[in-house]
């Protein structure tokens, strides 16, 4: 009899549950649930609303309860940097916000007036990014501080939803080293940073590692979900799950994690905290296993996704590729890490203000738009290529791609061409894929992370495109 598993894989526009099992040595995976998120701007202020997105999680577990594949074990992944403070009945103190919020604004000179940002770097080695959750807490500090003396628990958002879950509290590492606050050297909450900082070191729990098991589910969710399993902690930062899943080739380790955003790096023993590294702003994140995912966070597809919602989800992205494709030759380009495109009112009217002012030919067509963002892209990863490739002393040949930005063949054409290497992309569901991988791994499915990452070469479509000479 084969066991499941239950990947809850949300992203910051939609959540996603997805079964897992082993048939003859090969990953099958099947999608039980799918659910929106998004944002809420409530008042001026970009929140998360937890209590539906818990809901979203019970009710896609039903699911797998009523269609017979209960699993066995379950973890929950999100994306970074957003959190709860607890009081100490365990409920959330104040407003969840999202990372886009502009409340952060100014926080990081706060920050920098109790310790350098190079000496910050040097002692986390995260990359400055305004909505790191350092910033996001310096703002509670300096706005709403009775949180602060109301505060007993500091989780991460997948570890909130999974103490929903078990009743149980247990932070995990790799979401946390987003935070800025983990030392690198000591896999754990950098205390003195955080008493530097002021805020209440008491409220931050020990770090666990992906394969911890949280336990089991309380009663009124085993009731409602049909069924009872363990839950196990995955590696709950998305991109670290989704790196996990890097298909095991006879090539180098150089991924681009392609979605809402794109994260481009590779994955080293130990973390680069040199001067180097912070000033071409990359970051050096927890990994599994404890392996340091240096990597840069760019833009992403969360630009073309912006265009395609303003424009009323009439297109879907592959035929925009092919616009944009048709349009190939339209000369402008944007700095797709430009502040301007982190949370625009329009994204395409900021994509023609951008070119405007940069005195380039503005876009006019759905077409010209796609053509730039694309294009940008591939640029930016090209020039990452190169910043890598100078910062680690070595020359890679080749790029995996994975995440749902992976079945965008067009760009991994452009990426191919503008890189000069080799670009295996998939599998799609990198990050399901990770989070099960290490229930996987603890349950005895695979030995370890090496045979996992051959599994998943064996198991999904990995497509080839070669770079033009």
């Amino acid at each position: 009899m084969r066991n499941y598993y239950l990947a809850v894989d949300i992203g910051a526009s939609s959540g996603r549950h997805i079964l897992g099992c082993v048939e003859d040595g090969r990953m099958v995976i099947e999608e039980i649930y799918r659910f929106e998120n998004g944002m809420q701007n409530k008042d001026g202020k970009l929140l998360w609303d937890v209590a539906y997105l818990f809901a979203q999680i019970v009710e896609g577990m039903k699911r797998c309860g009523a269609c017979g594949k209960a699993p066995v074990s379950m973890s929950i992944d999100t994306w970074a940097v957003d959190y709860v403070l607890l009081d100490k009945n365990d409920q959330i103190l104040g407003d969840t916000y999202g990372y886009r919020d502009d409340r952060t604004r100014g926080m990081d000179s706060l920050v920098y007036e109790k310790i350098p940002e190079r000496d910050l770097y040097a002692r986390t080695g995260i990359q400055k990014q305004i909505f790191n959750t350092i910033y996001q807490l310096m703002a509670v500090k300096q706005q709403t501080p009775q949180l602060f003396e109301a505060a007993k628990t500091f989780l991460m958002l997948p570890d909130y939803f999974q103490f929903l879950l078990t009743g149980n509290r247990v932070s995990e590492y790799t979401n946390a080293t987003s935070t800025q606050l983990v030392s690198p050297k000591d896999k754990q909450w950098d205390a003195e940073l955080i008493r530097q900082l002021g805020y209440p070191e008491s409220m931050f729990l020990p770090l666990q590692m992906p394969g911890t098991k949280v336990g089991n589910l309380q009663e009124h969710i085993r009731e409602k979900a049909g069924f009872d399993c363990e839950v196990v902690l995955c590696a709950s930062h998305d991109t670290a799950s989704a790196v996990m899943a890097m298909p095991a080739t006879k090539t180098d380790g150089l991924y681009i994690s392609s979605g809402t955003w794109s994260l481009m790096g590779v994955e080293m023993e130990e973390a680069d905290c040199d001067e180097q590294s912070r000033l071409s702003n990359f970051t050096n994140e927890g990994g599994y296993a404890y392996r340091f995912r240096y990597l840069k966070n760019i833009m992403g597809l969360w630009m073309i996704q912006s265009v395609r919602h303003e424009l009323g989800d009439a297109y879907t992205f592959a035929q925009l590729c092919e616009m944009a494709e048709e349009n190939q030759d339209f000369p402008s380009r944007v700095d797709v890490n430009d502040p301007c495109f982190l949370a625009p009112h329009n994204m395409t009217e900021e994509i023609r203000a951008y070119c405007e002012r940069t005195g380039q030919k503005i876009p006019g067509s759905v077409g010209e738009i796609a053509a730039v963002v694309y294009q940008s892209l591939a640029d930016c990863y090209g020039k990452t290529v190169r910043e890598l490739e100078k910062n680690t002393g070595k020359v890679f040949g080749s790029i995996h791609v994975i995440g749902g930005g992976s079945h965008a063949s067009y760009l991994n054409r452009l990426t191919a061409d503008a890189t000069k290497k080799t670009v295996y992309a998939g599998p799609g569901e990198a990050t399901a894929v990770g989070n099960l991988m290490a229930q996987m791994i603890r349950s005895g499915e695979f030995a370890d992370l090496q045979e996992a990452r051959k599994c998943v070469y064996d198991s999904f479509d990995i497509k080839v495109t070669e770079h033009d000479e």
